[in-house]
């Protein structure tokens, strides 16, 4: 393996979430660095877009971006620290040859035509099982029973891991390739690619050069709350992300059942009003807290109860159950007291 040497300089991997709370964190982070590196594969217009020459609506318009309003609101901060000076680079190899291959399809072209030397391979069968097993995820949940429903999230959470230990590991050698000595250099992540930190890690020759920071954490301290924002379903595919071969059953399914209820309770909508309140990040530990409290019999009482019912009345159901079982364990602690 070969190294780079930072003497001097200072990179930091930023793990954040994709919410428009998230800006002014991320800006404050980015303004602190000379070069910038984005979680994003090369997009048409970019370039014209950070000098003003291209709108900011324009140049979304043909990108299928799953955040609309803090994806705007991202441009606008990465329009400001390119008049700073800041040099910024879209550096996403893994969804960058996603892109090519639904191109390659979309001007006829079939998986058995891809050449089998090319990084399309490997990015095609990763995310052919994945997308496979999400399906079939889907599928089981609406029409399985509860048993059939945690085997059909853990065949999901394995394939995701490998296919983030694929795109991570694509990221991490592109980057360096990419990264310069003795600059302050800042990179975006999501935290669901925190082996992204171990792969760089590696390959600095200073490790001491690359930090760690979870932005959520220093959002969450300005409201006086602290915690992690990995739910359940991302718990268990980050073990099997380090641990592919991960063998522990009853920890496994319990982060599995926790995981087909959080799914129903967390919020799907983008919250654009007062972003200065944390919404997401609010709505998010809540519902970590909740699937935290829950046993694997609970989830299993609970899965079908709130299948079909919407986001509130999940929330409300659970909250109300976990609060129903903890004034019958009270009672029954009281009884048990008043027998003596």
């Amino acid at each position: 393996m070969s190294f780079v040497s930072y003497r001097g300089g200072r990179i930091t991997l930023g793990l954040s979430i994709h919410r428009p709370e998230m800006i002014p964190f991320t800006a404050g982070l980015m303004k602190q660095h000379e070069a910038i590196f984005l979680e994003e594969p090369p997009a048409e217009g970019f370039e014209d877009m950070l000098a003003g020459t291209l709108s900011v609506e324009d140049y979304l318009q043909p990108i299928d971006v799953e955040y609309p309003a803090f994806s705007r609101a991202m441009c606008h901060l990465l329009r400001e620290l390119k008049t700073e000076g800041k040099e910024i680079f879209q550096v996403e190899p893994f969804l960058a040859a996603l892109l090519d291959i639904h191109d390659f399809f979309a001007s006829g072209g079939t998986p058995q035509e891809l050449r089998r030397d090319s990084l399309l391979v490997p990015v095609y069968l990763a995310e052919q099982r994945a997308t496979g097993s999400l399906l079939a995820y889907y599928r089981t949940v609406m029409t399985g029973s509860f048993e059939e429903s945690l085997e059909a999230v853990k065949q999901f959470a394995r394939h995701d891991a490998a296919r983030f230990r694929l795109r991570d590991s694509l990221r991490a050698q592109a980057l360096q390739r990419l990264l310069q000595p003795s600059r302050a250099i800042y990179v975006e992540a999501g935290v669901i690619h925190y082996h992204l930190w171990r792969l760089l890690h590696q390959q600095i020759s200073s490790p001491g050069d690359l930090r760690l920071v979870f932005l959520a954490d220093q959002a969450l301290s300005t409201i006086g709350e602290r915690g992690h924002l990995y739910g359940p379903g991302d718990q268990l595919t980050l073990l099997y992300v380090f641990h592919p071969e991960l063998n522990q059953p009853r920890r496994e399914s319990l982060l599995a059942a926790r995981a087909l209820v959080y799914s129903k309770l967390i919020a799907k909508d983008e919250i654009v009003e007062a972003p200065d309140t944390m919404p997401h990040l609010l709505n998010e530990l809540a519902c970590i807290r909740l699937a935290a409290r829950l046993s694997l019999d609970d989830c299993r009482h609970l899965f079908r109860r709130i299948l079909r019912t919407s986001t509130d009345e999940a929330y409300e159901t659970v909250r109300g159950f976990l609060e129903d079982s903890a004034l019958t364990r009270k009672s029954m602690r009281s009884a048990d007291f008043s027998d003596q």
